[in-house]
């Protein structure tokens, strides 16, 4: 019988961490503003972050026709601040428009309804009694004989 060779494994390769650069005071801003007269969406946002502290705020129009408004901040010291208030419109919110519906002619000749409905008779179901079914075992005894038969002999 032949055995295959054993298998050499390398040692691991320690892997070369590369750290990113670290930002010990980060900033950003950035913003959006959605104005579609088609659709009737409308909505925006806006966020800055200036080291720790973030403030922003967006909008958009609910579909009860007030616009929701959410200013916000975030800090070390009070953590998040959410302010939300909620303005009618002055303008009604775009509805989309539907087609008129459309108009159906009434039927030429009328059917007149049935004059009597029977109701068919329902059938009662007729069901026996269940067979009570059980092993009971077949016991066979002979006869107990206290003593023997005395016969004659011949």
């Amino acid at each position: 019988l032949a055995y295959a060779a054993p298998v050499a494994y390398a040692a691991p390769v320690a892997k070369a961490v590369v750290s990113e650069e670290y930002d010990p005071h980060p900033q950003y801003n950035y913003a959006y503003d959605i104005q579609d007269g088609l659709t009737g969406d409308s909505k925006s946002q806006r966020e800055s972050r200036d080291g720790d502290v973030v403030q922003g705020s967006y909008s958009l129009i609910d579909a009860d026709g007030f616009r929701r408004t959410v200013d916000y901040t975030a800090d070390p010291v009070n953590g998040f601040n959410a302010v939300v208030n909620r303005d009618p419109l002055v303008q009604k919110a775009v509805v989309a428009k539907v087609a008129a519906p459309v108009a159906y002619a009434a039927p030429i000749a009328k059917i007149a309804a049935p004059l009597a409905y029977a109701q068919p008779a329902i059938a009662k179901v007729a069901y026996s009694a269940p067979v009570a079914q059980y092993y009971q075992p077949h016991l066979h005894h002979l006869p107990m004989l206290h003593q023997l038969p005395k016969l004659p002999h011949q």
